[in-house]
């Protein structure tokens, strides 16, 4: 995307953007056009409601337990419609909901949507009473991420209860429960979940111009399928791309259900290029310039403080030329996908980590380059490894129809890392269309898609492998802009400079002597440590509250430029 397009990008959505925070229909790929009830806001027991309770946003002035109940009292009427769905977009760890005394549900995990059927649950009254009852010791038997109870260095501030949005949806019987959509540069495959026995499909004219309604434009194609499966050839196909974010809208029609969403035609791949194995998008070979995303916030914490923050962090990476960010350990609402499908910013998605973490031997070992096997040593326990795994598959059916999404992170530096050979083939067999990186860092075992490397202390040994190579973490220079710092006093980062001009004589001289030179051997990506600062950690581009931007964006621009034009050229040279 052209910088004219970006600034165009930026004015648009100042004028479609909804000033409330997170106010939109929290489901961008599947709208439903019934009723439904945003219940997002102050709740009766005094706070508001998606932010987390640690957070300033959330209102909450007491000391946050281990258990928190959460009230709220909403409005239904019974001629709405046959069934009625309550929607959580994530709430960590442990949550217990009622809906009028009536217990409607349990859900364990603090980072993935669920629903509860809510319907039987409901008194014949206009005024209901929801009850949600959290219990959070962040338990390392469930994904954690990054939070830590004593926050400092790379580990921060956590979160607790509801943290993404809380909705309520009214669905007809026999309703569209979703649908999965995989990708060619020609059509798509489309698989439907439902109980239906024929559908009406109508694929909708492409767009570019950052619409949050992919069903506008006029029809292009028309499909009547009998049962739920169908190959749709798209005439004319725009492929979706960072410089092209083409999306088309697609209507799915049952007897008694409608919904609407949208789609891209793009493929990733791994093909060899001459000598060398590359990254392919669209049959073509890609550099993944990217940036470390840790997807935390000051105010927010979990969330900035409203959906216009993810647009603004994607479009800021994107004005200094990168094509890529790296979600690190954390799952995002579905407005931060839908932002990266819109605008066109690849996504490299990391599982969340749960188990135990060790500094020695998870860091400094490895760092030092003392290895040994994980996969037989630690994280033996049978409950988190069960738990991890159906996460990890649960992740990637929720991301599955992103166009944005290209890459998946299984373990990253042998956080709770198991069976990492397993755990890629389990990964591959719910989703093939996508690059997977199964230990990131170090601890490599047999299957990988790609050779994924860490370099903070050291040089780049620039060595050919039979994979494609990756810098999937490299960088973390520091330095601390005044009166932008949120620190408890120390301040982390792997080298720190004391101005910006020779934090940015850093910069170039690493991308020249790291990056661009290991190109023509195989290298395919590189990502650094970080977007923005995160508490203690002041090694970003911006300040956490991304006021400033640290870095001088000319320089950063030439150095994208010079990155993807010595890439084409090297592979040019092998082909």
């Amino acid at each position: 995307m052209s910088q004219s397009e970006i600034k165009y990008h930026q004015l648009h959505m100042k004028d479609t953007v909804d000033r409330i925070p997170f106010n939109r229909y929290p489901r961008p790929q599947m709208i439903r056009n019934t009723k439904w009830i945003n219940l997002n806001g102050k709740w009766d027991c005094g706070v508001t409601v998606p932010f987390p309770l640690q957070s300033e946003l959330s209102g909450y002035k007491g000391k946050v337990a281990d258990e928190y109940t959460y009230f709220t009292t909403f409005d239904y009427h019974a001629e709405w419609i046959n069934r009625v769905l309550l929607h959580f977009g994530a709430v960590d760890q442990i949550c217990e909901v009622s809906v009028d005394g009536h217990p409607v549900g349990i859900h364990k995990g603090g980072y993935l949507p669920f629903t509860f059927d809510i319907t039987d649950a409901l008194d014949n009254t206009e005024i209901h009473k929801l009850k949600v009852h959290i219990t959070d010791t962040l338990s390392h038997e469930y994904p954690y991420g990054k939070q830590s109870k004593k926050r400092g260095g790379m580990w921060y501030t956590p979160v607790s209860g509801i943290w993404q949005t809380v909705w309520i949806e009214e669905v007809p019987t026999g309703y569209i429960r979703g649908y999965k959509v995989t990708p060619t540069t020609e059509g798509i495959s489309l698989l439907i979940d439902g109980d239906d026995e024929e559908y009406n499909i109508e694929v909708i004219q492409p767009t570019m111009s950052g619409s949050l309604d992919m069903s506008d434009g006029s029809v292009i194609c028309k499909e009547h399928i009998y049962g739920n499966k169908s190959h749709i050839e798209i005439e004319n196909p725009h492929l979706w791309s960072p410089d092209t974010p083409w999306l088309y809208g697609i209507k799915i029609y049952s007897q008694n259900d409608m919904i609407t969403g949208y789609f891209a035609l793009r493929t990733i791949k791994i093909k060899k290029v001459g000598s060398q194995k590359r990254i392919l998008l669209n049959d073509k070979p890609i550099f993944l310039s990217g940036v470390l995303d840790q997807g935390y916030y000051p105010e927010g914490i979990f969330l900035p403080n409203s959906e216009r923050g993810y647009e603004e962090d994607i479009l800021a990476m994107k004005e200094l030329g990168f094509n890529t960010l790296r979600k690190h350990i954390k799952i995002e609402p579905a407005c931060f996908y839908n932002a990266c499908d819109r605008l066109g910013m690849l996504v490299m998605q990391d599982m969340v980590n749960n188990s135990d973490y060790d500094f020695m031997r998870d860091t400094v070992f490895p760092t030092a380059g003392i290895k040994y096997k994980p996969d037989l040593m630690y994280h033996r326990d049978a409950r988190e490894r069960s738990f991890f795994e159906n996460h990890m598959k649960d992740t990637a059916k929720y991301l599955y129809n992103f166009p944005c999404v290209v890459y998946y992170t299984i373990f990253n530096e042998g956080w709770g890392q198991f069976q990492a050979d397993k755990m890629y083939e389990e990964l591959k067999s719910v989703d093939d269309s996508r690059v997977i990186d199964a230990t990131s860092g170090w601890f490599k075992q047999l299957k990988s898609d790609v050779e994924s490397k860490h370099v903070y202390f050291h040089r780049v040994s620039q060595t050919r492998h039979r994979r494609p190579i990756i810098i999937s973490e490299f960088g973390g220079y520091s330095y601390v802009e005044k009166d932008h710092v949120y620190s408890t006093g120390t301040s982390y980062g792997y080298k720190s400079y004391v101005n910006k001009e020779a934090l940015n004589e850093g910069l170039e001289e690493l991308y020249s002597r790291d990056v661009i030179p290991y190109i023509e051997k195989g290298l395919c990506g590189s990502v650094y440590t970080q977007l923005s600062d995160v508490e203690e950690e002041i090694n970003g581009f911006y300040t956490y509250d991304r006021r400033v931007c640290k870095i001088d964006k000319h320089m950063m621009q030439r150095i994208n430029k010079k990155i993807y034009k010595t890439y084409n050229e090297k592979v040019r040279q092998n082909e």
